[in-house]
């Protein structure tokens, strides 16, 4: 039976998605020794922060398929390691989204307003009222690091506020930019220019401790700044120093480099200008609800054998390229099985081909997903999109991209694979119809026009009279029936194909009798 194992606590929402699909395990707190010793009985595992998935875990994790990360950020898992294995990584990357945001625009307004400190002197017997003026956002300038799905919430949050926007974000185009009406700039002139900076950028290599003593000296005295995004992207040391010395005039942390946040850190020792949260973006209850939902469904999914809306480590599928392909990705890995299975045997090269509207989306996930269906034959279960392309590299097959616009064979273009080994060079050609109806449409170059099924047969032939009938005469004699029936040729009385979609696969028996027939050259019988 399926297993799910939950190890961090989530909302029952999730739990009762993956109940539909699996036997689902809620164990939290295991150690890292304890989580090693079980993993292995596990198809699928649900996560939050405190779960460390390193490589040592994912070595024993046998029959592992799928982690799921509910909450962005997978920092906690050894993402090259699952890829390796061919382990799915998912995350929510929308599921709190406007937790997070709200987060930081909460932050943000009360550094303006001394919130927690007024609180704090009226609990106390106070009523400082002087001593707490604050500042308006109104009219103020916000510099924006990181416009992804939770900066540019807070970009239009701040903006229906009256706040100036800049920003910077290299992956940006200005055009986009330009629609969400923010100024795109370098990162200098944004801590140079801003009277308020919120972050909104993942922790990376390049990101760790970007916000250092020197950047921090190029802010006005003036500004503050908000993140709610990863610890480690402010060195957190010279922070403290920036808002005790006045370089700053405050700023208001959530996330920290370790967490929880030492009782010995610097930050805790700064009284004055400085708001610390324990890690509580995206801690609301519509938010730990949502990311549950999400992840459950794609663990849900993917041992259905769906693909994945937000999966992190497969190349270029995004949710958004996702479900704008997804048709189009499954015409790419029917394709590929459907030649595999043709060409019976080990391949050298695959030439993926995208022809007319095809050469217009990106390929990557294209490629994968031709590599997939390619692979599956072989290697069954094992083959997933993430290690497909590994897989192939590994049985050196050489993969070759071929764009060509120009080609309108069909309105919606088409995707022509083609092998180069096994038994022979083949051609698949297939192409999405209106309401995303898949259509085969050409093998090995001879036109045909038929929608996969799960059982077929693929003949070439001589085009001579009585071949399609002897061939209907053995079928019926072993009672297997004929769904339906196409032939595709080029010249009258040359070679032709036909394509049969059937009700049942097709014993060794009888392929070895209609090889026998006078004129069928070749046979292949497929599953799909």
């Amino acid at each position: 039976m399926t297993k799910v194992l939950v190890s961090d606590p989530i909302d029952q929402a999730g739990i009762d998605i993956l109940s539909q699909v699996a036997q689902v395990d809620v164990r939290t707190g295991l150690s890292a020794d304890q989580l090693k010793e079980v993993i292995g009985e596990y198809d699928g595992l649900m996560i939050r922060s405190g779960t460390q998935v390193t490589a040592d875990i994912l070595e024993a994790a046998g029959s592992l398929r799928i982690i799921g990360r509910a909450g962005v950020g997978v920092d906690n898992v050894d993402v090259p390691a699952a890829t390796q294995r061919g382990v799915l990584v998912v995350n929510s990357p929308e599921g709190n989204t406007v937790a997070a945001a709200e987060h930081a625009l909460a932050l943000m307004l009360g550094l303006s307003r001394h919130v927690a400190q007024a609180h704090a002197s009226m609990r106390s017997g106070g009523w400082d009222r002087k001593k707490y003026v604050g500042n308006e956002l109104y009219k103020k300038t916000l510099g924006i690091i990181g416009l992804g799905k939770i900066g540019s919430h807070v970009a239009r949050v701040a903006r229906a506020m009256g706040m100036d926007l800049l920003a910077y974000d290299p992956f940006i185009s200005a055009e986009r930019a330009q629609q969400m009406q923010v100024r795109l700039t370098d990162l200098d002139r944004v801590f140079a220019e801003a009277d308020y900076i919120t972050l909104h950028l993942p922790r990376t290599p390049e990101t760790e401790n970007l916000v250092n003593a020197e950047l921090l000296r190029s802010m006005k005295p003036s500004a503050r700044i908000v993140n709610c995004a990863r610890g480690g992207i402010v060195d957190e040391a010279a922070l403290a120093e920036a808002v005790r010395s006045g370089v700053i005039a405050g700023a208001a942390i959530d996330v920290f480099a370790s967490e929880p946040l030492d009782p010995a850190s610097p930050l805790r020792g700064v009284e004055e200008h400085l708001l610390l949260t324990p890690h509580l973006g995206a801690s609301t209850a519509e938010a730990q609800e949502n990311v549950a939902i999400d992840v459950a469904e794609q663990i849900r999914d993917v041992l259905l054998g769906l693909p994945a809306r937000s999966a992190v480590n497969i190349p270029g599928l995004t949710p958004e390229v996702m479900e704008r392909l997804k048709p189009h990705l499954q015409l790419a890995e029917t394709l590929g099985h459907l030649l595999s299975q043709i060409s019976g045997g080990p391949l050298d090269q695959l030439e993926v081909r995208l022809q007319g509207e095809f050469a217009t989306y990106p390929s990557q996930p294209l490629v994968v997903a031709a590599l997939k269906g390619l692979l599956s034959s072989a290697l069954g279960e094992r083959i997933n999109y993430v290690n497909a392309s590994l897989e192939a590299r590994g049985r050196g097959i050489h993969v070759v991209e071929i764009r060509d616009e120009s080609s309108r064979d069909f309105a919606g273009g088409s995707l022509q694979l083609a092998s180069r080994g096994g038994q022979g060079d083949h051609q698949v050609t297939g192409s999405v119809f209106a309401d995303g109806v898949l259509r085969i449409t050409a093998i090995d170059e001879f036109p045909v026009n038929v929608p996969p099924s799960r059982h077929m047969l693929f003949t070439r032939h001589r085009d001579m009279p009585g071949i399609i009938g002897q061939l209907g005469s053995l079928l019926g004699e072993h009672n297997v029936n004929i769904a339906s029936m196409q032939v595709g040729r080029r010249i009258v009385r040359g070679d032709a194909v036909m394509v049969l979609s059937i009700d049942d696969p097709i014993p060794p028996s009888l392929l070895a009798s209609i090889h026998t027939i006078n004129g069928i050259q070749q046979a292949h019988p497929v599953t799909l």
